[in-house]
């Protein structure tokens, strides 16, 4: 695996060592020991999968407190934008934000530490969404911080028309209005 560190401390590109032959393909999609060595310890205890058509727009999401969560992230089937941005107030990149794409065909993987929110956009017809989640989720501790954010100017590449997401996350609070992390 090549871990890719991204501008903003913690963040990490994960691109796998593909097999193809004429069979299909083969890779290792987590390996312990050397997430470890790359990006640090981190012991996942879930794994979840959403599916989502074009135009979802899942997030901004986080948790708070003692319920943070850090993710590592990947597409099984179709294409999307994933943002992760950072919300540890005493950090030099405190309100900025990594894009990558992710899809079944380049097999990225995002690694997105505690202290983010996160979200994700479907650009394919329909996207399958995997992820590891080092913690358990907490209704009462999760938090939204609205996509479209002006102090943000993430730059969605489809028109807000086109945009699907819930009534929860169009209700998410202003980025300035979010709770921070302390690191």
């Amino acid at each position: 695996m090549n871990y890719i560190k991204t501008e903003i401390d913690g963040v990490f590109i994960i691109e796998p060592k593909v097999f193809n032959d004429s069979r299909g393909y083969f890779f290792e999609a987590f390996k312990y020991s050397d997430f470890k060595e790359h990006v640090g310890q981190v012991s996942f205890i879930q794994d979840n999968e959403s599916k989502s058509s074009y135009g979802v727009l899942r997030g901004l999401h986080y948790q708070k407190g003692d319920f943070s969560q850090a993710k590592l992230v990947r597409v099984i089937k179709g294409r999307v934008l994933d943002v992760a941005v950072d919300l540890r107030k005493d950090s030099s990149t405190f309100g900025k934000h990594v894009m990558v794409e992710l899809s079944d065909e380049n097999k990225k993987q995002f690694f997105i530490p505690r202290g983010f929110a996160h979200g994700f956009l479907v650009l394919s017809d329909e996207a399958i969404f995997t992820y590891k989640v080092d913690n358990v989720y907490s209704p009462e501790s999760e938090a939204s911080i609205r996509f479209d954010d002006p102090d943000l100017n993430i730059n969605w590449p489809i028109d807000s028309n086109d945009i699907l997401t819930s009534q929860k996350d169009l209700n998410g609070v202003a980025f300035k209005d979010a709770e921070y992390f302390n690191v």
